[in-house]
């Protein structure tokens, strides 16, 4: 595929959204920007919350995950555990939310426990999606580099720096309003562009009916799908499945990024629809992620095309020489589609929460041009520490992203899982300074966990104490569960029953 061709494609993808922006932005204010006006179509939200939910990391690391021998399929356990979080998300969260009027969902903190509270849970939003975009954009940015700028001695800084700006570009005014509508378009292409590639490449291994592909998907050494034989390996069914459930609960229903979206629909039954429609199209789509990765398999091996890690499968298969410039060109358009549909939302919910929650735009004191000034300068300052945030990562980081993405989440939507639960299922009353602490807290006795448990940098191997605690046992997907549990329990031994 030809740079020329590249460059091409990722200028009109551009000029496209850009258009959007356009047409959805105008004569739009702060409510716009913040809940699109709660004027947006249920389905449409829901369509393009698929692509937002999946990102450039479900695009390209999934199907790399697959080569590993203990992967395989295994992570559809944890998509069957996101399907129960999905239904949680809808009838527990959701109801709250749309009740309490809220704009920012970290206010629900506020009018439960107090200041503290509220200001922590945001913080950890913050912290968590800064890192969780960041990794998307990193992914993206070292496929482009691979791709393309390597070759045209561009540096990778350079690169970042110049994603981030056109996201700002088609996100400054309309906000939410507008990333509704991209995301829509976005989703539609990175799609079609897997289904397509899935044909294309099953042609070309002369799989040329679906039940060919399938059957022989099936018949590979990549396809076992549940794991119940050890206990203590990272990939047993229970770990995934039961990390699965609490990572959507803390990745969708308590990120501001994704409920943002369905706070601007029309009410809540609206919202509901939107969660559980997207909730099942998402257990398909991602078992056609992992089909596609044993077939990427397949292929590579069969056309002798070799690539550094997991990460670069798809990108290494889509452009060489033997798969063909279409191939190329639907890797690219669903690459950008599933990064940009992650990303743009992310910056925009970032603003969102932090001119809320930390400059209390929403206060008396805030006229509106003060509220937009204040909105856009926050919009920019996000910017920038995304920027910096991927550029450490790229420094400082190796390994498969769907890896590092759970890893992080782990850590720092735990104590958020255990905040609102807490809240929700306990009546007992706290000392708001106490919340803050306790999830600092249980963040670090996770990790300390993690660090001290097999296969973790300080694990067994070379630790005796850690392996007279933990043996041959693995953390995995479950690791934001123990977070959660560790912060629930511990906020619940310092409360005391509230008074009647």
């Amino acid at each position: 595929m030809s740079k020329e061709l590249i460059v091409t494609v990722l200028v009109l993808y551009f000029l496209v959204l850009i258009a959007i922006s356009y047409f959805t932005s105008r004569k739009a204010d702060n409510s716009s920007f913040f809940l699109g006006e709660r004027k947006s179509p249920w389905y449409i939200v829901s369509f393009g919350m698929i692509g937002a939910s999946l990102s450039g990391v479900t695009f390209i690391s999934i199907p790399g995950w697959v080569g590993n021998e203990s992967n395989q399929f295994s992570y559809m356990q944890a998509v069957l555990g996101y399907l129960v979080g999905y239904f949680i998300v809808a009838y527990v969260l959701l109801p709250i939310y749309y009740r309490l009027n809220l704009t920012s969902i970290y206010e629900y903190l506020k009018q439960r426990f107090g200041f503290w509270s509220y200001k922590t849970g945001a913080s950890f939003f913050l912290l968590s999606r800064i890192i969780g975009a960041s990794v998307r954009l990193l992914l993206v940015a070292n496929v482009l580099q691979d791709i393309l700028f390597d070759d045209w001695g561009i540096r990778f800084e350079f690169t970042v720096v110049i994603s981030v700006i056109l996201i700002w570009l088609y996100t400054n005014r309309g906000g939410i309003k507008t990333i509704v509508w991209t995301d829509t378009l976005q989703t539609a292409f990175m799609l079609g562009s897997v289904l397509l590639t899935v044909w294309f490449i099953s042609d070309a291994l002369n799989l040329s009916e679906s039940t060919g592909a399938v059957s022989t998907i099936a018949d590979s050494s990549y396809s076992k799908i549940f794991f119940f034989d050890d206990i203590n390996d990272s990939n047993h069914f229970l770990k995934h499945f039961l990390g699965g459930i609490f990572i959507t609960i803390g990745m969708t229903g308590l990120d501001q990024d994704m409920m943002q979206k369905n706070l601007s629909c029309k009410n809540i039954k609206d919202a509901q629809k939107n969660m559980i429609s997207m909730a099942f199209v998402l257990v398909a789509v991602n078992l056609v992620f992992l089909g596609l990765g044993a077939l990427l398999y397949i292929y590579a091996a069969k056309n002798g095309i070799e690539f550094e890690k997991s990460d670069l499968l798809f990108s290494s298969v889509a452009m060489s020489d033997a798969a063909g410039p279409v191939i190329g060109v639907l890797f690219l358009l669903g690459l950008i589609a599933a990064a940009y549909s992650s990303a743009d939302s992310a910056l925009t919910s970032l603003t969102t929460s932090f001119s809320i929650d930390f400059l209390g735009v929403k206060e008396e004191g805030y006229d509106e041009n003060k509220k937009e000034s204040t909105r856009k300068i926050v919009h920019v300052a996000m910017s920038v520490v995304i920027i910096l945030t991927v550029i450490l990562l790229k420094n400082t980081t190796d390994g498969s992203a769907i890896g590092l993405l759970m890893k992080f989440a782990g850590f720092t939507y735990g104590p958020l899982i255990g905040m609102f639960f807490f809240g929700i299922l306990s009546k007992r009353s706290i000392k708001d300074q106490f919340i803050p602490i306790m999830s600092i807290v249980s963040i670090l006795t996770t990790v300390i966990l993690w660090y001290l448990s097999a296969g973790a940098p300080g694990g067994y191997e070379v630790n005796e104490i850690a392996m007279g605690i933990f043996g041959a046992y693995k953390f995995g997907f479950e690791i934001i569960l123990v977070n959660a549990l560790i912060t629930f329990f511990g906020l619940y031994l310092l409360s005391k029953k509230k008074l009647s």
